[in-house]
């Protein structure tokens, strides 16, 4: 019998990340988990959808409450692979997700104590905030993602140039 961890169900967020990698998308997943079940799995699809919001956790608010038809999603685990921005905490928040689990911190636009921490100026049923859950393993793919990116812009201005 496979004891289902929370280390599980950040590998199923990675696994999400790898799925926007291949699809040129910022590596961000995002998995929503209810009484040990998976109810949404996300990843970033904000060049596919040609959308600002369609980052991996708010396509897995959007999926998870129409899984259990109720914009709440109280005693639910955001499991995410990047610490959420404004907009994306915003909505976990709104949504009432009890914990969260990410991987690495965002320093750029963190809503959780990176940048800010809208979970300490709001009250809400969130209860727990992890970070730090496979960290090594988000922030490669992360890495990997954004040199590819700038190798790719370096050769556009040669060829331009």
């Amino acid at each position: 019998m496979k004891i289902l961890s929370d280390e599980f169900f950040m590998n199923e967020a990675i696994k999400e990340a790898e799925k926007a990698f291949e699809e040129n998308e910022v590596p961000i997943g995002a998995v929503i988990v209810k009484d040990k079940i998976i109810i949404a799995r996300a990843h970033n699809q904000v060049r596919r959808l040609r959308d600002p919001t369609a980052h991996a956790e708010i396509l897995a608010v959007t999926q998870a409450c129409q899984a259990l038809g109720s914009p709440y999603l109280e005693d639910c685990h955001l499991y995410v692979t990047v610490e959420p921005c404004i907009m994306c905490t915003g909505a976990v928040l709104h949504a009432r997700i009890g914990t969260i689990y990410y991987g690495v911190e965002e320093p750029m636009y963190g809503a959780l104590g990176s940048r800010i921490d809208l979970s300490k100026e709001f009250s809400s049923s969130l209860r727990k905030i992890e970070s730090g859950l496979l960290r090594e393993r988000a922030q490669d793919l992360l890495q990997v993602f954004f040199r590819r990116c700038r190798s790719i812009n370096k050769m556009e201005r040669w060829l331009s140039g």
